[in-house]
């Protein structure tokens, strides 16, 4: 059994086949997945599906790229709902700031603003956090230490192989681990693999981004996590039942309404 534990499943790109989607990922053993906040207006869409599907869940959040749409009260108005298990997808993301030194410079506060009242968010309403983390790793280590984000804790999403952000692992983290990990370019994921904790290892696709090898170049959905976990079990040189069981009761561990599911 499989958890993706960060799969866009309310991305427009899914609207006209989401139910074969789905189905496709539980006829494979995929029988969990979580729907991370990274713009309000989809949130709607992922209320649907988890109503509709046991499997499926949510989180509420704002991306770092949509920071000018955080609004506290629409996080209100969805966090009690049964199925909203976490925060986020939240974080720093320093790739796209602007060229201007000033504009930059205010893009970076808003940026800390708007991730560290998600993490006090968190804390208020004791949910996990899902992390983006983009060339930002010194800035975001340091945020979800100073702002005890260890009370909560939660997943650094799409892990970048940086290994300045191991040791939040002992502030109750755990570290999102994709697609990425099959490509040829991802020397750096490969090598640093085998010093995460294992008790600390997830599995994701980030649908539908980031699709693995062999299917790079298509649209990515959750069934493609057996490639992951197939190349996560060679490169730790486990068994890919050992993978799928030791990720699955790691996702259960930090995600508890997993647990109902088997």
């Amino acid at each position: 059994m499989i958890i993706d534990t960060h799969c866009h499943l309310d991305n427009k790109q899914y609207y006209e086949d989401i139910d074969n989607i789905i189905q496709n990922a539980l006829n494979h053993n995929v029988k969990g997945f979580l729907i991370p906040g990274a713009d309000f207006d989809d949130l709607p869409q992922a209320v649907k599906l988890a109503e509709k599907y046991d499997e499926v869940f949510f989180a509420v959040g704002i991306h770092p790229y949509d920071i000018d749409k955080f609004d506290e009260a629409t996080m209100e108005k969805y966090v009690n709902h049964p199925k909203c298990i976490a925060i986020g997808e939240c974080g720093l993301d320093y790739f796209r700031l602007p060229e201007d030194e000033i504009e930059k410079q205010e893009n970076i506060k808003k940026q800390k603003e708007v991730f560290i009242a998600q993490i006090e968010f968190a804390k208020k309403v004791k949910k996990p956090l899902i992390v983006h983390i983009r060339e930002a790793s010194n800035d975001s280590k340091q945020i979800l230490i100073d702002y005890n984000a260890k009370e909560v804790g939660g997943v650094l999403h799409c892990y970048n192989a940086s290994e300045h952000l191991l040791p939040l692992s002992e502030h109750n983290f755990y570290f999102g681990i994709g697609g990425v990990l099959t490509f040829k370019n991802a020397k750096k994921l490969v090598e640093i693999l085998p010093k995460i904790p294992k008790e600390k290892l997830l599995i994701e696709t980030d649908a539908p981004y980031l699709t693995p090898h062999p299917h790079r170049g298509e649209r990515n959905e959750p069934y493609y996590t057996v490639f992951v976990a197939q190349k996560m079990a060679e490169l730790l040189q486990f068994d890919e039942d050992e993978i799928q069981k030791l990720t699955t009761n790691n996702a259960k561990r930090l995600f508890k309404e997993f647990s109902s599911l088997s």
